[in-house]
């Protein structure tokens, strides 16, 4: 179907040219280099040259489309009166859904690449969501649900449930798509999940299910949703819930016994379906442990939150290339914005910060990559749990004021739909809601300090890799700042119950700020030269106690990374 996508926004992208969101991104280029290796690495950058080029220019235009003009609608009964709660999306956005799983952002997670004889791996899957965010965030909410579907039926899943479900969701063409979905959220729980009331009965060998969800992302679009509910006798709170696979359709064809009420009309990410779910004895198959349920959703959690961030990072891209972009073709005052310092020093900041977040992230993910297997010790798993919720909240407040920015950068006209920061904002907004607002991901720092005294593995984790690092004007700064941070979280362990969680966001920020700058400076010693400016101003920026004339705020500090 030919785009809609106004002509002014097509005349101002042929004025650009055709852009890539890999090849221009050097940083990632590097971030592959120092993870992947040998053919898995070359594959990765064919492949990611050829997406890049489709998100930047194809898939965006759809965006657009999707977003003012083609979001998803709910048919709820057809021509007969017979209802089929059937949400409708434009072909345009079917095409970016086959072109992306077609690429396996989800599947070579779990099955061999053809040609290559192993597996992809995370690392190359966010580096997808990544390229991705930057054009089309409103669909990486349901490539991040189909990943967590897959991580939860391979990990937990049995034979059967696997043989029914596994190769669909990780389908890249060879067999029909199963997009995947969580369902979590009830009228009366929100983020309490252990006030659910969904009730399982046993019929048969499986269950049926019935009750509503009433946030539940993908629906009508996925093939299968992972789904939390109460068996019959099983205790109250979150101890009672089990973890259910349930087919959106019967072997049949026809629904599974579930209706969508109606959808929700949202501030931004319009492209995913969001909707209010009904289940009237859903057919649904038991994954795992029927006591572990609620454990196996937070293991999905945790991989949402880092996908979260991925695009975080995404949005946050796009929103200083655009700034730059206009900024280097807009003339005020017989200059372009971009020769006057007060400009400059606002893009420096953005691209040093934005630079920080990319690398850190991607530094969890190693991490992260490690728990996932298996392979990590109770530490590491520890540490992987608080890395994620201080960059998560983290990186979604950051692309919130990264989009700010780009608006105050384009003046009126970042408040015009003809250009792209109104859509990223909206579409940033939510990320920050997601999978954990600021107030929950400060009770999950608030509860890994108490329990697993992860304040001082963070410490630890922190002053072993600043000891690695060679003396200089930087590091010393970043010392400075990891001594008081110790002596805080320090007082801020033995604090107790109301001032503890008063505490708790700042702190997350600070620990975020100092995790950032060290591997910013890891970088800087590693790659030298354009990595270290941006490193001066990462540290100078986030730490220095500035002065009206200090060096840190003239011209000559941010000129060379513009």
């Amino acid at each position: 179907m030919k785009s809609k996508v106004r002509p002014q926004v097509l005349e101002a992208k042929e004025k650009v040219g055709r852009r890539n969101f890999f090849t221009e991104d050097d940083t990632l280029h590097k971030i592959l280099e120092t993870k992947l290796g040998g053919e898995f690495l070359h594959f990765a950058q064919n492949e990611l040259t050829s997406f890049g080029d489709l998100c930047a220019n194809e898939i965006d235009e759809r965006a657009v489309h999707t977003d003012r003009e083609g979001e998803p609608r709910l048919i709820s009964y057809d021509r007969y009166g017979e209802e089929v709660s059937h949400v409708w999306v434009n072909e345009g956005y079917k095409q970016t859904v086959n072109e992306t799983y077609g690429r396996g952002i989800v599947g070579y997670v779990h099955k061999e690449i053809p040609d290559l004889n192993q597996k992809g791996n995370y690392v190359y899957s966010f580096a997808q969501g990544y390229v991705l965010s930057q054009a089309e965030a409103g669909f990486y909410c349901p490539v991040t649900l189909t990943l967590a579907t897959a991580y939860l039926l391979d990990h937990y899943g049995n034979d059967e449930v696997k043989e029914r479900f596994l190769h669909h969701v990780c389908s890249t063409g060879e067999v029909p798509l199963y997009e995947g979905a969580t369902f979590l959220t009830e009228r009366q729980g929100g983020s309490d999940v252990g006030a659910n009331v969904v009730q399982a009965v046993k019929e048969g060998e499986h269950y049926q299910l019935y009750g509503e969800k009433y946030f539940a992302s993908n629906a009508g679009m996925c093939g299968v949703a992972m789904v939390l509910a109460r068996m019959e006798g099983a205790p109250n709170g979150t101890r009672g819930l089990t973890l259910f696979a349930v087919p959106w359709k019967k072997d049949d064809g026809t629904l599974n016994n579930v209706r969508i009420r109606r959808l929700k009309d949202k501030l931004g990410v319009r492209a995913v379906p969001s909707g209010e779910v009904e289940f009237n004895g859903a057919i649904a198959y038991v994954v795992g442990d029927p006591t572990k349920g609620f454990y196996y959703m937070m293991e999905a959690l945790n991989l949402s939150r880092v996908s979260n961030a991925v695009a975080s990072v995404g949005i946050m891209r796009r929103a200083y290339i655009e700034a730059v972009h206009y900024a280097s073709r807009r003339n005020a005052f017989g200059k372009r914005l971009t020769e006057y310092p007060m400009v400059q020093h606002t893009l420096g900041k953005l691209k040093a910060k934005w630079h920080a977040e990319l690398v850190t992230v991607f530094d969890l993910i190693s991490l992260f990559e490690k728990v996932s297997n298996g392979k990590a010790s109770e530490r590491e798993t520890i540490l992987n749990r608080l890395f994620i919720a201080i960059m998560k909240k983290e990186t979604a407040e950051q692309a919130i004021h990264f989009c700010h920015e780009a608006i105050e950068m384009h003046g009126g006209n970042g408040y015009i739909e003809d250009f792209v920061p109104p859509r990223l904002l909206r579409d940033a907004q939510v990320l920050t809601v997601w999978e954990g607002t600021a107030n929950i991901l400060g009770l999950e720092l608030t509860r890994l300090v108490n329990k697993y005294d992860a304040h001082q593995l963070f410490i630890d984790e922190m002053k072993a890799r600043l000891d690695q690092l060679q003396d200089g004007d930087l590091t010393v700064i970043v010392r400075m700042e990891w001594a008081k941070l110790k002596e805080d979280l320090t007082l801020f362990s033995r604090l107790y119950g109301e001032e503890q969680t008063i505490e708790a966001k700042w702190m997350a920020e600070r620990m975020a700020h100092l995790y950032e700058s060290i591997v910013v400076l890891e970088w800087a010693e590693t790659y030298g030269d354009d990595y270290l400016k941006l490193a001066e101003v990462y540290v100078h920026v986030t730490w220095g106690e500035r002065k009206v004339g200090d060096e840190m705020v003239t011209v000559k500090y941010f000129h060379d990374i513009v």
